[in-house]
């Protein structure tokens, strides 16, 4: 059996981390795979700033620090913005993957433009930073929001009725006005959106997490993990003090 860890990127109850899990329903895993998620620590409230964006990294690496020791045969981070990413391939030998890119590329080879689907403008950045790393601006039809501010506990839970059309009007503007061939969800939070507008757009909808899992499962059959050249170790270990961080920041949360 291959353990996957998905790292949740805000800390939260088991309630709400049931409605994360919820994603593994819309995807086909081989036998042999089991996924463990696993909320950080401490988290910015939202992914806003660029502070912000620093305590994410830092939240998230602590989360997955020993994932390899544990005995961990890849990791999956649920966030779109990528966050901890590169720092967690720095110090794991095996694969570490985040959404934000696997659904630009995946995108990429299954149309010419892509459109990204998103909650609110304030999460902008978070795609404009991983197109201008991949220099895909070419690519990118357009970047659509329907400006409702997200709920990263419950996600679009009792919300469907009115979240769901705001989502399929943005869409179909992309398809139609920004000539999107494909459209990406912009969040793992919006997930559970997934069935109800793939049913009703005549374009592929990716579904960012659910995609890193089977990237995982491919990776991991393949035999394949990031390059140690492109993601060196650090010389010196400093994870004890990284833990110690987020064990007092968990507490100052509380």
């Amino acid at each position: 059996m291959k353990k996957i860890l998905v790292i949740v990127p805000f800390p939260m109850s088991q309630e709400n981390l049931s409605s994360r899990q919820d994603q593994l329903k819309s995807v086909d895993i081989g036998e042999g795979f089991e996924f463990v998620f696993r909320p950080v620590k401490a988290a910015p409230r939202n992914y806003v700033s660029q502070s912000d964006m620093v305590l994410a990294d830092v939240g998230i690496l602590e989360a997955g620090l020993d994932a390899e020791k544990e005995g961990f045969s890849a990791v999956c981070i649920d966030t779109m913005s990528d966050s901890g990413v590169s720092a967690l391939r720095s110090v794991l030998s095996i694969p570490v993957i985040g959404p934000g890119r696997t659904s630009m590329l995946i995108a990429m080879s299954l149309g010419s433009k892509f459109s990204i689907i998103t909650m609110w403008k304030k999460w902008f950045h978070l795609y404009e930073k991983t197109i201008n790393d991949l220099g895909i601006r070419s690519s990118l039809a357009s970047i659509r929001s329907i400006d409702v501010t997200p709920d990263n506990q419950a996600l679009l839970e009792g919300k469907e009725e009115e979240i769901f059309p705001l989502l399929e009007t943005a869409a179909k503007k992309a398809i139609d006005q920004d000539n999107a061939e494909v459209i990406i969800l912009g969040s793992t939070t919006m997930h559970q959106a997934h069935s109800f507008l793939s049913s009703r757009l005549p374009v592929p909808i990716i579904n960012p997490g659910p995609l890193t899992y089977k990237k995982a499962e491919l990776l991991l059959s393949s035999g394949l993990s990031h390059s140690r050249n492109g993601y060196p170790t650090s010389p010196v270990d400093k994870s004890i003090m990284l833990k110690a961080m987020l064990n007092t920041a968990s507490d100052f949360d509380h």
